[in-house]
């Protein structure tokens, strides 16, 4: 605690949230800092940010609930669910999950409108442009693992497909509700925007130099001291980034994959989600259906990061010491990795016994 309220004092960032958790409860939950520096608001575990690239966990999730269901084939073409696909027939829903399938990953800072035009916003036409723009896959399908937003944005549309339903929709009903998060915890849209925190961009960054070339300039704001605030918007592809949320609703998502028994699928899929991925080489990535892998001192855990205009986020699930961890701020080239690896640490093991994702599962 002492730790974070330094960071806060020393204007590393405006605010943050970070919670630990075991799949019985909370083991440590933080909230320091200003949610809006102008008007002197405060960071409290309520208040809602940005998640950004960590909504990809949440999408992985949805196409895992509904190939348990039997609503689609994680090795199905994606053009049986994609209209007008120009990449070829060997690209599948597996290959969107895993980074494998070779779809470009054009740079999406602009992948943005204001969040008071999003009522009137046409998602399906961005994508369509976006598709129209990136034709080429950039590797074959399966020979390699290379990250991508646009990957993502496919599958929000495979997901409306198999499901019928809009994928905002299908998502909250069929994922998160179902891990006890309520609206106010994660959502689509700032669910009230007196509880969201503003976001902003580090005063003396190279990305503010380079803003107006990367941001749309209706993002921008004005300084607020050391920091750039930048406007309320919403991220073009729900799929890929779209999540709004607080560290305790993301904690929930990871608490249910800690649980001997998950109320999202079976023990067959929660192993694909947590299961290295392979090329058709044979060889391993860093990645699982969903999940990044990495280990802090030799000990193995699965991550997402997120981050973009105004927000840094991480999430981490620790099999082996039945532990998740959740930071969320509002600064946008935060070090969300340093901090998680500094804190988790410290953290105690959990003191429920048994963890089913761990070594010997």
């Amino acid at each position: 605690r002492a730790y974070l309220d330094g960071l806060v004092a020393k204007s590393r960032v405006p605010g943050l949230q970070y919670v630990v958790v075991d799949s019985g409860g909370m083991l440590f939950e933080y909230a320091g800092g200003w949610a809006n520096i102008a008007e002197g608001r405060q960071m409290t575990p309520a208040t809602t940010l940005m998640a950004y690239s960590m909504s990809k966990m949440i999408t992985a999730a949805a196409v895992l609930r509904l190939a348990e269901e039997g609503a689609l084939g994680l090795d199905d073409s994606v053009s049986d669910y994609v209209d007008s696909l120009p990449y070829p027939s060997d690209l599948t829903v597996r290959g969107l999950l895993t980074h494998t399938g070779g779809v470009p990953n054009p740079i999406p800072l602009r992948w943005a409108h204001p969040a008071s035009e999003h009522d009137r916003f046409d998602e399906r036409a961005a994508l369509v442009t976006q598709l129209e723009k990136n034709k080429d896959l950039s590797s074959d399908p399966g020979a390699k693992y290379a990250y991508t937003n646009l990957g993502y944005w496919l599958l929000g549309s495979v997901v409306e497909r198999a499901s019928g339903r809009p994928f905002t929709t299908y998502v909250t009903e069929h994922v998160l509700r179902p891990v006890g998060t309520s609206e106010s915890e994660l959502c689509y849209t700032v669910h009230d925007p007196a509880w969201h925190a503003t976001g902003y961009l580090e005063k003396y960054s190279f990305l503010n130099l380079v803003k107006r070339l990367v941001l749309d300039r209706g993002l921008i704001g004005g300084y607020e001291g050391r920091w750039l605030s930048l406007n309320p918007h919403n991220v073009n592809g729900p799929a890929f980034g779209g999540l709004v949320g607080t560290a305790g609703g993301f904690a929930k998502f990871l608490q249910d994959q800690l649980r001997p028994t998950s109320v999202l699928f079976g023990a067959e899929i929660r192993t694909i989600f947590f299961r290295p991925e392979r090329t058709v080489d044979g060889n391993e990535v860093p990645m699982t259906a969903g999940w990044h892998i990495d280990d802090l001192d030799g000990v193995r855990y699965f991550y997402k990061e997120g981050g973009g205009g105004g927000f840094r986020a991480q999430m981490r699930i620790y099999p082996d010491r039945g532990i998740g961890s959740v930071v969320l701020t509002n600064a946008t080239v935060f070090d969300a990795r340093g901090l998680l690896d500094a804190l988790d640490r410290t953290c105690p093991e959990s003191r429920v016994a048994g963890h089913p994702l761990g070594s010997g599962s």
